[in-house]
């Protein structure tokens, strides 16, 4: 699989999303751990979860035990993967979303997480979202003292703006390493952010990639099908899906993106991890490109929105 950098780690350049393990409508454990061994076995190397991953009330961190149990059941070498977890949001139950950035709450998170996970430190620890009720200058300190305290050894933010991404450099220098915003061919209103992230040497994480495409049919129906884009057509041509063709598109947009798609099968984790090798041509790009234009009008400059409630 093609490498991409985060901070001082290679990775592959597609990543797993790991939260449709976990949420409303999840695989069972069996089918869940066969997707986690699928990717591994793929060559994915960064896993994304978060502490928040859970569907039910009183079940925070299910993502996280359930990575840390299907990494001890592979029977291959785990110890290049990067699991990057995420805190600061909370999950009652009743399918809402809170938002906690409170030093003490994320201090205190970071190290459930690492318990959970079964490490003495977190290989990457992000900042799920700002806490508008917070100084984001008092939540980056939190992961500033998780990192002088070692219990996590890299950090990051999500769903931020430039400002706060410059604000939270500053204070973090090197130890920033990433920023996962929402990105993807229907949304670019993060265009700013991922342009700024290049310049700083950041690594850019997208969530919810396949924006504007619909999901692989391998794991059901997620809205309405956009069949009939540029994207579909590319990959009529190639004999791939039109997944694949979106995350070599992203990967096409910069040096820095490394997407991490969520995954529910076996079979749509290996259908993208498949993305890493397919090299798109200036021709394909172009037409792409054209059809984005008419997915996300948006202009290039216009500033990120926090993303939905759900992540």
């Amino acid at each position: 699989m093609r490498q991409r950098t985060i901070g001082n780690l290679t990775v592959g350049a597609i990543g797993l999303g790991a939260m449709p393990l976990s949420i409303e409508g999840r695989p069972d454990e069996q089918r869940a751990t066969a997707t986690v061994h699928a990717a591994l076995d793929a060559g994915v190397t960064l896993i994304d979860t978060a502490d928040s991953y859970h569907w039910h009330a009183g079940e925070r961190g299910h993502n996280e035990l359930l990575l840390a149990r299907a990494l001890r059941s592979h029977g291959g070498d785990t110890s290049g993967v990067l699991v990057a977890t995420k805190g600061g949001r909370g999950r009652p139950g009743d399918g809402s979303w809170t938002v906690t950035g409170t030093p003490g709450h994320l201090r205190r998170a970071a190290e459930e997480s690492a318990a959970r996970l079964g490490v003495e430190a977190i290989g990457l620890y992000q900042l799920h979202k700002p806490d508008p009720t917070v100084p984001w200058a008092d939540s980056v300190g939190a992961l500033r003292d998780l990192l002088d305290a070692g219990t996590i050894r890299a950090a990051g933010i999500s769903n931020v703006s430039t400002g706060q991404i410059r604000e939270a450099h500053a204070i973090l220098g090197d130890a920033l390493v990433s920023v996962q915003n929402q990105y993807s061919p229907a949304v670019r209103d993060s265009e700013p952010e991922l342009r700024l992230c290049e310049r700083l040497g950041l690594a850019f994480l997208p969530w919810s990639p396949l924006g504007g495409i619909s999901r692989s049919a391998l794991d059901g129906p997620s809205g309405p099908a956009s069949a009939g884009t540029a994207f579909h057509r590319v990959a009529d041509a190639r004999g791939v899906s039109p997944q694949q063709v979106v995350l070599a598109w992203l990967l096409a947009r910069s040096p820095v993106m490394v997407p991490v798609p969520g995954a529910s099968r076996p079979a749509s984790v290996q259908d993208s991890a498949r993305a890493a090798g397919l090299v798109l041509d200036e021709a394909e790009t172009a037409l792409l490109d054209e059809d984005v234009d008419r997915l996300s009008p948006s202009p290039a400059g216009a500033p990120a929105r926090g993303g939905p409630p759900r992540r």
